[in-house]
């Protein structure tokens, strides 16, 4: 059964601008942090104008953040853009990016090769297998509909890659291999209202 929010309220989110590590095509969860790049930053501008022509009264949202700096420079951005406080937004530590454990910082062949047993076996089964020392997709799913079971007024959110495909995968009823597939697109916004998922650029 999908993930539906409670009648009423809108929930608009984004992923993070573009990092130096997405660019080095590296893992990048929790203990990694690299800095926007200038690609990142106009992403969070994007993001920003999207945001303003979408929601009369965006500055009414509840605005919160992933506490890890990618994620707080780029709401920081997109509030400044919004000509409101940069600083004044709250942090959920359940927006977080799934931790990568030993894996955190590590190419995909450099995980491969260093733990192909782990490494094949989360790839047939990315629910239920933990990449070494981290997090499995049902740990990503259940930080995400605790998080949604509080929204209590329209929001604004800005998180991370992983998270936000199995957060869209569950307002729309996917299995994990269908939300494993979905982009990672950075520089949009995602409006949801009930289950149904629009994307906004």
């Amino acid at each position: 059964m999908a993930l539906t929010l409670a009648p009423g309220r809108t929930l608009f989110f984004c992923r993070h601008g573009e990092t130096e590590a997405n660019v080095e095509k590296r893992f990048q969860g929790r203990t990694v942090d690299t800095p926007l790049t200038a690609n990142g930053r106009e992403q969070a501008r994007a993001i920003a104008a999207i945001l303003r022509g979408a929601c009369d009264a965006f500055s009414a949202l509840d605005f919160v953040c992933s506490p890890l700096p990618r994620a707080r420079t780029t709401m920081e951005i997109i509030r400044g853009e919004l000509g409101l406080a940069p600083g004044a937004y709250r942090t959920d530590d359940r927006l977080m990016e799934i931790n990568l454990g030993l894996w955190d910082g590590l190419t995909d062949r450099e995980a491969s090769a260093r733990y192909p047993v782990q490494y094949d076996a989360r790839i047939e089964d990315k629910w239920n297998v933990r990449v070494p020392g981290g997090e499995n997709y049902a740990d990503v799913a259940a930080r995400a509909e605790s998080w949604i079971a509080d929204i209590r007024d329209d929001t604004f959110a800005v998180s991370h890659g992983a998270f936000t495909r199995v957060l869209r995968g569950l307002f729309q009823g996917l299995e994990w291999k269908q939300m494993s597939d979905l982009d990672e697109t950075q520089g949009v916004v995602f409006r949801v209202r009930g289950n149904k998922v629009e994307r906004l650029e």
